[in-house]
């Protein structure tokens, strides 16, 4: 009797620590476990936010869409056929549908997330006719629930600047890839919610635990773009670099006023609605990711400084030899000539090598690079997007006499485009920069930036008296008798400009490979500027120049952007500061 004794309370010994172990120590646990093995979870996703042009229109919106969800108690007895006739009609894995088709212990199963409403219940329609049981009753294993779509109405328009949604992450949440739809991925999208069922014997329990957590929608953002004005830049833009035999090309409006963009095109570019049947190197903005030397549009930037700091003046004279021999190699124009006797407003229309670098000697050492640097050389603009390169401006012992006379004339540096027409439009502004703004009021990134044009900063940079001198001059590159790019002209308006060519470091030899990057960048009215726009082509054919390639292309975005914002002429006829003397 005494083992027997000792043997129930060595038993009971282990019953009552289960029961401390159940409900004293793990008691959260197991009832977790419990009410995930009694309990069925649905998601309710939210609305994704649409992305607007300035006047409100969509580049990217979410539209009725539906989950198509399963229920493997009634699916798994014809699971083999049902998922060869959902793989057809879905394009969803074959061998991933059947396992979810034959799940136990389960009645819901996502098979599809994120298809047209209209395709999805025809689905769902058909394979209730094709499946029915032996009394002809229609199949009840498929059903859709709401499940919003995100499409992209204008196809290639601002695709760049957009980015898309990829295939939806296994969780069906959405997969942001690029443009503004990654950068922008939590501000868009919103927080899913979700319903949470008790069940029993595979029911629900209609007086049961059940909760319901509603989604947040996600909000819209608005941009500066102008979508017809984007799209015709686009076209503009593919026709100037097909024609040109070209690589590719970018071509940005802004307002000149705002330093708000209304257009940023690529070319080439991808379309949104249909990207993975495009090249991944596409799916990027190339005015922020890519850079290059800039060229001649950049003595615009060095001969401003010199009126600024008071170095120079238009009307200066100089004698331009056809030849400069400078410490390691000779500096030439791109034209043959002798010994000519230019202004700095000649030097500036005929787009002197020679003629910069004479000017810019009168620079003090390190001056130059801080007028570059508050231009905004060599730093991100800090617009929102990602992937943005800083680009290159030496410093240092970097800095030499032969570096500094090329990066006069716009050669041994690297920009952006969009850091170049930030520039350019300071002149345009009175001699103050703008941040350029891609997001109309404010919105937070996802990596905690605050951008937008309600935070965009401005700063001067030089005087007003400085900024429009350079415009006189600057508007002497068009006239066809003074200038090289009399084909950027805009008929029945004053325009200021400058043109680019610069040579190429080509990629595998990390050389110069005898390729250019051409380029014109200006704004109008020259007297009261609304507008400045930049057009680059990369490595076009052989003898082109940034007058007769980019020139062109610049004259035709300009007409339509001063046409449709109504922008009347001044009235005011060109100025004639003598380019020659």
């Amino acid at each position: 009797m005494q083992i027997g004794f000792l043997l129930i309370a060595m038993v009971l010994s282990l019953f009552a620590a289960r029961l401390v172990q159940l409900q004293g120590i793990d008691p959260n646990d197991y009832a977790q476990m419990a009410a995930a093995e009694g309990s069925q979870v649905v998601a309710l996703p939210a609305t994704r936010g649409e992305i607007l042009d300035r006047n409100g229109e969509p580049l990217a919106e979410t539209v009725d869409g539906r989950m198509i969800v399963a229920d493997p108690a009634v699916t798994a007895a014809v699971a083999p056929e049902l998922a060869t006739f959902l793989s057809k009609k879905l394009g969803v894995d074959y061998f991933e549908t059947l396992e979810r088709l034959r799940a136990k212990n389960s009645r819901f199963q996502y098979v599809a997330r994120q298809v047209p409403a209209s395709k999805a219940e025809k689905v769902v329609a058909d394979v209730a006719e094709k499946f029915t049981d032996a009394q002809g009753r229609p199949f009840a294993g498929l059903m859709t629930e709401r499940d919003p779509l995100r499409i992209y109405p204008n196809d290639e328009v601002a695709a760049n600047v957009l980015g898309f949604l990829g295939t939806p992450r296994d969780d069906g949440s959405a997969q942001a890839l690029a443009g503004l739809e990654d950068s922008f991925d939590r501000y868009l999208s919103g927080k899913d919610g979700e319903a949470r069922y008790q069940v029993g014997a595979g029911n629900q329990i209609p007086l049961g635990d059940n909760t319901l957590t509603p989604a947040v929608d996600g909000k819209d953002l608005r941009t500066t773009i102008d979508r017809d004005l984007q799209f015709y830049a686009q076209r503009v833009l593919q026709q100037t670099v097909v024609r040109a035999a070209g690589q590719s090309g970018i071509a940005i409006i802004m307002d000149s006023r705002t330093g708000q963009l209304l257009a940023l095109a690529d070319y080439p570019t991808y379309d949104a609605s249909d990207p993975y049947e495009y090249a991944d190197e596409l799916y990027k903005s190339s005015a922020l990711t890519d850079v290059y030397e800039p060229g001649s549009v950049e003595k615009v930037l060095t001969i401003s400084s010199l009126v600024d700091a008071g170095l120079a003046f238009k009307e200066q004279k100089f004698r331009v030899p056809g030849q400069l021999n400078r410490q390691d190699r000779p500096i030439g124009d791109y034209w043959d000539h002798g010994t000519i006797r230019l202004t700095l407003a000649g030097v500036l229309a005929k787009s002197s090598n020679i003629g910069t670098v004479l000017a810019a000697d009168q620079f003090k050492r390190g001056q130059l690079r801080s007028y570059l640097t508050k231009f905004g050389l060599g730093q991100q603009t800090g617009i929102g997007l990602g992937g943005e390169t800083k680009g290159l401006l030496p410093s240092g012992a970097a800095w030499t006499s032969q570096v500094g006379d090329r990066i006069a004339f716009g050669q041994s540096l690297s920009v952006n485009a969009l850091q170049m027409v930030s520039a350019v439009n300071t002149i345009a502004n009175g001699g103050v920069r703008l941040d350029p703004s891609l997001v109309q009021g404010a919105a937070t990134t996802d990596e905690g930036a605050k951008v937008g044009s309600e935070v965009a900063t401005s700063r001067r940079v030089i005087s007003a008296d400085a900024a429009n001198e350079t415009m006189l001059m600057m508007e002497r590159v068009i006239d066809p008798d003074a200038g090289v790019a009399p084909r950027a002209a805009v008929p029945g308006y004053r325009v200021a400009g400058k043109t680019g060519t610069a040579q190429r470091v080509g990629e595998e030899c990390g050389c110069y490979d005898g390729s250019t990057s051409v380029s014109f960048a200006g704004f109008a009215p020259a007297d009261d500027p609304r507008f400045t726009i930049y057009v680059v082509v990369h490595s076009p054919r052989a003898g082109s120049g940034g007058g007769s390639t980019a020139g062109p292309a610049f004259s035709k975005l300009m007409s339509y952007t001063l046409r449709r914002y109504g922008v009347p002429p001044t009235g005011a006829k060109p100025n004639q500061t003598p380019v020659e003397w």
